[in-house]
């Protein structure tokens, strides 16, 4: 008769969570690294979004207080605060407007918050930027650690 057993040894489980252990210990802080850049990346693209109101409100003659609509609808991770200011995870209820007069050297800028990363949130919290020129041209700079930032708009 042949009583051959069927199954896996302890030592062998144990061998398999080890490695799974290991793994993980290596994938998590990639996967927040990942989320973190990700966030940058949207946050960006977000504030980038205001250029072209902010343009058309600059064409329009539209730069004092309060004549601006942005057209921001809000973010879960970004804190607006030029030209205008709003709180990250706050529905936007009413039109966005400008708080401080449009110039052509004008900034829009945000800072994360709410529901961004918490490696995006130390203390004081990591900032976009996009600054335009007088020539009408726009560039982006961040505050976030560079290993996170987007092309195109380099961190520190």
């Amino acid at each position: 008769m042949n009583h051959a057993q069927k199954g896996f040894t302890l030592i062998e489980l144990m061998i398999v969570v080890a490695i799974i252990g290991i793994l993980a210990a290596i994938a998590i802080p990639q996967y927040q690294n990942y989320i973190a850049k990700s966030q940058v990346s949207r946050a960006v693209a977000e504030l980038g979004a205001l250029k072209t109101a902010y343009e058309a409100c600059l064409n329009d003659g539209k730069t004092a207080t309060g004549e601006c609509d942005l057209g921001w609808t809000g973010s879960n991770i970004l804190s607006l605060s030029a030209p205008a200011t709003s709180t990250a995870g706050t529905a936007v209820t009413t039109a966005v407007t400008n708080t401080s007069a449009l110039s052509t050297t004008g900034t829009i800028a945000g800072s994360f918050a709410g529901d961004a990363s918490a490696t995006l949130q130390p203390s004081t919290a990591l900032t976009v930027t996009w600054t335009r020129s007088d020539l009408g041209s726009w560039t982006c700079a961040t505050t976030a650690p560079d290993k996170y930032a987007p092309s195109g708009c380099p961190g520190v």
